[in-house]
């Protein structure tokens, strides 16, 4: 079988709720990714074959096929088909295996993974919560409701049976959030991010341009304190976690140009990854977050490695007990661990943060030197995509 190679992957910087990207349809966001994307490569946009994208809230302005409908917004010929999926928080993460195994298959050369999320203008739980509303029911069928009778699904719930499972408590949590804003504040003096960040114009709720570029994340918190994390008050009575240790609501689009051996030579270019390992499982819906511990067990064993011979870890900071159980469950090294900062401080645009993570670890590899990086999240419903690239 093929090998699938990344030739190019990069993000829009993360906007905060109302902030610097709100004006944007997460439409034209995703196609303004997509073009940046193109371009960075430097390609024929009709070799493009297909794009597909993760998008949660599939409702309003990201319903009708997101995917396709930023094909018809960007540059790409309307040749290009699109398709979009919900994999709940891997969905772009799903949208670049399945990119992945469309080469490795042999049908296609070049496709687009990517994701897009604009929480601001489709805010969270939308796609459940308006049906619900105008009497078109919930997703919990009569079936599931006895096979988990009384349970109300609830990532809130879970991160706390997370927290008490691992004996983690709220000062620890705190603790990691802070360190989550250091690292994402040393990264972005650094410049680290300036290589997988793509710019785009700042625009007011009706589109207009502002004249600036959005090129910061916007959730870093340049004056968080520890101090500051541990007085935000509790998510729940008796409870350890807080909105300061779970991720930030926030606007982004993703992409990532995956190509076979046959797409390279077409677009005459050297990739910068490859594909190692992919592979996704589900698991307890109840406790729904820990499913990124097994999943990651089963996906190093599949790929015959071991938790040593990855040089960097992407584990997404839905909250801050899932990356702590997965180091402590993994006995990881926490210095490889998200080492830029994560979700807690740069923000979890829901669908796109697949590619955000695998944009940001494929970077993190060559600026360090490393080469192998894994990447898994937690995922509605108690499911983990686990990925594991090699740098090249």
């Amino acid at each position: 079988m093929s090998e699938a190679y990344i030739v190019a992957a990069g993000r829009t910087a993360g906007g905060r709720r109302g902030g610097r990207l709100s004006g944007w349809h997460p439409v034209d966001l995703a196609a303004a990714v997509i073009d940046a994307i193109v371009a960075r490569v430097g390609c024929d946009p009709a070799l493009v074959e297909d794009v597909v994208m993760g998008c949660v809230s599939q409702v309003g302005e990201q319903s009708t096929n997101v995917a396709r409908n930023a094909v018809l917004a960007s540059r790409l010929p309307e040749s290009v088909p699109g398709t979009s999926l919900d994999r709940q928080c891997g969905s772009s993460q799903q949208a670049l295996h399945f990119a992945a195994q469309a080469v490795m298959s042999g049908t296609m050369d070049v496709v687009i993974a990517g994701g897009v999320e604009s929480m601001t203008r489709v805010p969270m739980f939308t796609s459940s919560a308006l049906p619900q509303k105008n009497g078109m029911g919930t997703y919990m069928s009569p079936a599931m409701r006895v096979r988990y009778p009384g349970v109300e699904f609830s990532q809130f719930t879970g991160a706390e049976m997370m927290a008490r499972k691992y004996d983690l408590p709220k000062e620890a949590l705190d603790a990691y959030a802070f360190r989550s804003h250091q690292r994402a504040i040393e990264a972005t003096k650094a410049g680290r991010f300036t290589e997988e960040i793509i710019p785009v114009e700042v625009r007011a709720q009706d589109g207009t341009p502002q004249g600036e570029q959005h090129q910061v994340d916007e959730g870093i918190r340049f004056d968080a304190s520890l101090e500051g994390i541990a007085g935000v008050k509790l998510l729940a009575e008796g409870g350890r976690v807080t909105a300061a240790t779970a991720s930030q609501i926030c606007d982004g689009a993703t992409a990532v140009m995956v190509v076979s051996a046959r797409g390279l030579k077409q677009l005459g270019v050297e990739p910068i990854a490859r594909v190692h390992h992919m592979s996704v499982l589900g698991h307890d819906p109840v406790i729904m977050l820990e499913a990124p511990i097994p999943a990651t067990e089963r996906a190093l064993k599949k790929a015959g490695m071991h938790i040593g011979d990855i040089d960097l870890y992407e584990v997404n900071e839905a909250f801050a007990p899932v990356p702590l159980a997965w180091l402590q469950s993994l006995d990881a090294d926490p210095d490889r661990l998200n080492v830029n900062g994560g979700a807690i401080a740069l923000g979890h645009p829901l669908g796109a943060s697949g590619t955000k993570l695998a944009t940001t670890l494929i970077h993190a590899l060559k600026q360090r030197g490393g080469r192998f990086g894994l990447q898994t999240m937690c995922e509605g419903g108690g499911m983990a995509n686990v990925t594991i690239f090699e740098r090249l």
